[in-house]
């Protein structure tokens, strides 16, 4: 082998492991890297973002995407503590992710140099594995670790540290061979006692989630429950995995859940929960199945085996991994589901039922309109969003009909919808990409714009500005009625700060401006962004400020 520099070493690292798309903001620390990626840039394009958490959080969306390890390189010190929160949402929503992180020179550790910081103990428990790499010859080693690592079991991210003296020391070492994920598939018997528990309940329920899908496992998971009369839920923000349109599909156990849907989790007698953690948010705060032992009978399917009684012992775990078992489980087949007809009747109609909403009260611009209006202009877009309680109306009124058309953070970090979009688009040109923010939400990324812009993305963006963090306000008024502090937003003219940028910007006040404005925005030809202005007191789809605030006077007076 010519001997290379560590860096060039490791920028051919990443276009053996099949990486086509990484995100960056690059820094002096990891030069050397930048260089060797210099020699692949007919091959391996990279983007460079206008701040950490947006490039980390691209990246995370990209391993969404794609089921390979999405990339991230960010320079030491704060570089890589504005990275960290894209390394939490891989963590919690389960993403493949490779962060790279330049560091100090190794003879400079331990002396808090310029920047430094011991990246092990920063991401320890932030990540599935995190190493400083020592010398040049252990890259295609270590880098393949790190593949090998993201993608097994449980997907999650995974940090290696670069000494900036590393990536310039010259190495003979071979390249490592490209990583491929491990599959594993369920035990015959296991699919067979899942039968004769399927076959022995009256009120099944499925809810699935988690990430490692592909599409063809959530065809063939769809499939098997759809042909088993099986009512399904999603859990939260994956509910690209089951198709909406289907009849056996009745909502998403997430934010500002359907009171029938909690429901009808209490009054199950098996819960069949395929891919899901049963984390607080689908469980209602470990409400609706108790633990540790549910009332209802659990069958538990994940890839990690340690995630399969980690919160509730079920009546049977199955380890495996979800392609593989939904492939198997649509082969076997499922139990004759004709009794469970009333029960999977019942669920859809109240899906279909929360499909249906009153106007929003207050002025302004009716979100759930709005979003009957781009269902039905983009009904195949891919969607992104952040957190605030925008996002209730878009996982209530919006249906996902394929995989993988929906990216948002289990984390419930704010900021994550824009950058998102911009992996979105490059990773699918021909799919049209609509990224939701709250007015909150979109300054914690919006200089993001620039990236889209850069990048000649045609990404809508949807600012719903309502002058408040909406989210944070509902839970004062429940809690503290009355005693609003640090909740009120003073915007900018959103509109006008996208065409500062190039993109075009459009402020609608109304909603039967909507439709007009929509259709100018997708004939911008490139990155475009409509203001929506919308009353504070359209607090949720369920409830108003008002209503919450009487609320909480209720529960004050108790």
């Amino acid at each position: 082998m010519t001997p290379r520099s560590g860096g060039h070493l490791l920028a051919d690292q990443l276009v053996v492991q099949g990486v086509e798309l990484a995100f960056c903001v690059p820094g002096e620390s990891y030069l050397a890297l930048l260089d060797g990626l210099f020699s692949h840039r007919d091959r391996l394009r990279v983007v460079t973002c206008r701040h950490e958490a947006a490039a980390a959080n691209a990246a995370d969306a990209y391993g969404k995407l794609t089921g390979r390890p999405g990339v991230c390189m960010v320079t030491r010190g704060p570089g890589a503590t504005h990275a960290s929160t894209g390394v939490h949402t891989a963590m919690q929503d389960s993403t493949p992710l490779v962060l790279l992180v330049g560091q100090v020179p190794r003879e400079h550790r331990g002396r808090e140099a310029f920047q430094e910081v011991d990246y092990e103990q920063m991401f320890g428990r932030l990540a599935k594995w995190v190493f400083e790499i020592d010398r040049a010859e252990r890259i295609p080693e270590l880098v393949a670790r790190a593949f090998e690592t993201a993608l097994g079991g449980r997907p999650g991210p995974v940090v290696l540290a670069l000494p900036e003296d590393m990536l310039v020391e010259t190495t003979d070492a071979p390249d490592a061979a490209p990583v491929v994920r491990a599959a594993s598939g369920p035990a015959p018997e296991a699919l067979a006692r899942m039968g004769e528990l399927l076959t022995a309940a009256e009120r099944p329920l499925a809810i699935v989630g988690g990430g490692g899908w592909t599409p063809e496992g959530a065809d063939d998971i769809g499939a098997y429950l759809v042909a088993g009369g099986i009512p399904a839920a999603a859990s939260f923000r994956c509910q690209d995995v089951i198709d909406n349109r289907l009849p056996i599909y009745c909502g998403d156990l997430g934010l500002g859940v359907n009171p029938a849907l909690a429901r009808r989790v209490r009054e199950a007698d098996l819960v069949l929960a395929i891919g899901t953690r049963l984390s607080e948010t689908e469980t209602g705060g470990y409400t609706y199945l108790t633990p540790p032992v549910p009332a209802q009978t659990l069958v538990h399917v994940h890839q990690d085996a340690n995630e399969i009684g980690r919160v509730y012992r079920p009546e049977l775990g199955i380890v495996s991994g979800l392609p593989e078992f939904a492939a198997a489980a649509r082969a076997q087949g499922p139990p004759d589901g004709g009794r469970y007809a009333d029960w999977r009747t019942a669920a859809r109609a109240d899906y279909e039922g929360a499909l249906l909403h009153d106007p929003a009260p207050g002025s302004g611009v009716d979100l759930a309109a709005v979003l009957d209006q781009l269902r039905g202009r983009l009904p195949d877009a891919i969607v992104t969003n952040g957190a605030g309680n925008y996002t209730v109306w878009v996982h209530r009124f919006w249906q996902f009909s394929s995989y993988r058309s929906q990216l948002a953070p289990l984390s419930g970090a704010m900021g994550y919808g824009v950058p998102a979009a911009v992996a979105a688009k490059l990773v699918h040109p021909e799919r049209p990409v609509v990224a939701f923010a709250g007015d909150g939400c979109f300054l914690m990324c919006a200089q993001e714009l620039a990236t889209m812009v850069a990048n000649e993305l045609d990404v809508l963006v949807i600012v719903v500005n309502n002058g408040m963090l909406g989210t944070i306000r509902m839970h004062q008024e429940r809690h503290y009625p009355g005693r609003v502090m640090a909740t009120d937003l003073v915007n900018p003219d959103f509109a006008a700060f996208a065409r500062s940028f190039g993109a075009y910007g459009e402020r609608v006040e109304e909603t039967g401006a909507f439709g007009a404005a929509l259709e100018r925005a997708l004939a911008a030809g490139g990155p475009a962004l409509l203001e929506l202005v919308c009353d504070p007191e359209a607090l949720t789809p369920r409830q108003s400020l008002s209503e919450a605030r009487a609320q909480g006077e209720r529960n004050a007076g108790s």
